[in-house]
């Protein structure tokens, strides 16, 4: 399958000024495929080394003795009987199980720069952590993170936007042609036909998850039953990981509970996290090591509270007040219960929360870099998101239908009236008088992609 960000490796292997690049994620997201199978295959097809630490016993303990970047790439070059050359790439996956590799980044930078080194791993900040706050442990003063040596690409499960390219991308560059062309895809007066079919597709999208696992089973059979087997497959493996570098079985139960119940949390009249949902007479600190595991795994994202007056650079002022959502669409719609066919129905998604799609504009937000905030008023007003921009905040409401915008007369009232967005079914528009973008769901990513890049241009 295709991934968008194969450009920002290949980005980074035309940099000048190179270094070791540790590509951070959360599991089974398609690190290793876009790395090896993508990149090296392309861009080193007969000069790649892969290591997989989880498999390579003699490897991995070698690596464990030294971070001198001669010897390690000695004994694999006698290991692998292949020489390694400045033309070598090299690939060290699952560094979470061999982390004095990650050290081992500053010795490549330093001393053998021009050699292309990638390392990949999914729970390296946990484990990081757990090595550097183990008490009476000498790693602490061992390990050592290779701080201003390495460049870093975060990645996350694939995006709306992957997957129409993977899906279908005619109907992909539809959408980005009426985008860019500021009118409804479909034209003036002309109907709803590509409206409807890109919203059919978004349902899909929503179903099916954004694991590339399950994407390609849907893709391969066109079988939902198939990609959702995938998906309880994948969702299990998340519960079953939790159980690995946690300091405490009580912080491992918590941990479970508090995946297990976003869509809970997120399904109440007040969506803030309420810590006595998960555990009775339990207070929001006693959850405070869970959430952050389960946010450095990149498994939950949170979305921090602003009140009343909003200003950049966005700052939360009470961190206890938040929401958290979960990185893949299928497995909050898996968590819900809701029966799967309910999205494939027009009656059936009639009867849809409006919480599914800010689930998935959380996730598109997030893999774009940009930081989660809503905002609450007096008298349950509320926006759902955020963006800064040139000095600004930008408000975002994500609506199901065709809702009105109370809330943003309510926060504009208090604030400076800047562009604001309304994401929701309904098809594109934008009312310059009014500073407001009418984009419908499938949409969304264009937006935050030029918001992302500081290239809204017209909109702002």
């Amino acid at each position: 399958m295709k991934r968008l960000q194969i450009s920002e490796l290949v980005r980074w292997l035309n940099k000048a000024n190179r270094k070791p690049l540790l590509v951070w994620g959360a599991r089974q997201i398609g690190k290793s495929y876009l790395v090896k199978d993508l990149f090296a295959e392309e861009y080193f097809p007969n000069s790649h080394i892969y290591i997989d630490f989880r498999l390579e016993a003699k490897i991995r303990d070698f690596c464990m003795k030294t971070v001198n970047p001669a010897e390690i790439m000695e004994f694999i070059s006698i290991e692998k009987n292949k020489k390694i050359t400045e033309d070598t790439l090299l690939i060290f996956d699952e560094i979470q199980e061999c982390p004095s590799i990650i050290t081992s980044l500053k010795y490549f930078c330093q001393d053998f720069r021009k050699q292309p080194v990638i390392a990949t791993g999914s729970m390296v900040r946990i484990k990081i952590k757990r090595i550097t706050h183990k008490r009476g442990s000498e790693s602490k003063e061992e390990f050592l993170f290779p701080v201003g040596k390495i460049d870093q690409l975060n990645m996350h499960p694939m995006t709306f936007d992957e997957f129409l390219i993977n899906y279908n991308e005619p109907l992909y560059n539809k959408i980005v042609e009426a985008y860019r062309n500021r009118r409804p895809i479909d034209g003036e007066g002309r109907g709803n036909t590509y409206h409807l079919l890109a919203m059919e597709a978004l349902h899909k999208y929503l179903m099916i998850g954004s694991m590339p696992e399950a994407i390609q089973t849907y893709i391969d059979t066109e079988s939902f039953f198939e990609s959702r087997e995938v998906l309880k497959n994948l969702y299990d493996n998340y519960l079953s990981d939790m159980e690995l570098y946690q300091a405490s079985p009580e912080s491992i139960v918590r941990t479970k509970k508090i995946f297990s119940n976003i869509y809970s949390e997120l399904n109440k009249e007040n969506k803030n996290f309420k810590s006595s949902l998960i555990e009775e007479k339990s207070k929001t600190r006693d959850m405070k090591t869970p959430i952050d595991w389960l946010t450095m795994a990149g498994i939950v994202h949170q979305s921090f509270e602003l009140k009343e007056k909003v200003t950049a650079p966005l700052i939360c002022p009470n961190e206890s007040n938040f929401r958290l959502y979960l990185c893949d669409t299928g497995m909050f719609i898996y968590q819900s219960g809701i029966n799967a066919s309910t999205f494939l129905s027009k009656e059936g998604r009639n009867t849809l929360s409006g919480i599914f799609f800010e689930n998935y504009i959380a996730n598109e937000m997030t893999a774009r870099g940009l930081k989660l905030f809503y905002w609450k008023g007096k008298n349950s007003a509320e926006l759902e998101f955020f963006i800064e921009y040139n000095g600004n905040a930008i408000a975002v409401d994500v609506k199901k239908g065709r809702k009105g915008l109370k809330s943003l007369e309510k926060y504009r009232n208090l604030n400076k009236k800047h562009l604001a967005v309304k994401i929701s079914e309904n098809n594109y528009g934008y009312d310059s008088e009014q500073k407001l973008l009418t984009l419908p769901l499938y949409e969304a990513f264009l937006f935050f992609d030029d918001a992302a890049n500081e290239t809204l241009g017209d909109f702002e």
